[in-house]
């Protein structure tokens, strides 16, 4: 068994939470709870990298270091 590490993005939405992993494109979920999309996006992550090893896909390694940031842009319209 191997031990992946991934950024995980979690924001509310109009129910409750999505999360979506960066690296793992189409990996994604949603939670009523911080909690819920929690467990669910840990899941969703085994789900995906199964089957990217399934189907002899190499599985993305993030690089480092990661830098999440927020921008405040004036926009003139």
């Amino acid at each position: 068994m191997s031990n992946y590490i991934f950024t995980v993005v979690i924001e509310p939405d109009e129910a409750g939470f999505h999360a979506y992993v960066p690296a793992l494109p189409g990996c994604h979920t949603f939670g009523d709870t911080v909690e819920e999309v929690r467990t669910n996006i840990a899941e969703a992550i085994e789900l995906h990298i199964e089957s990217m090893v399934k189907d002899g896909e190499p599985v993305p390694v993030e690089r480092e270091p990661l830098f999440i940031t927020r921008l405040s842009v004036p926009v003139a319209v």
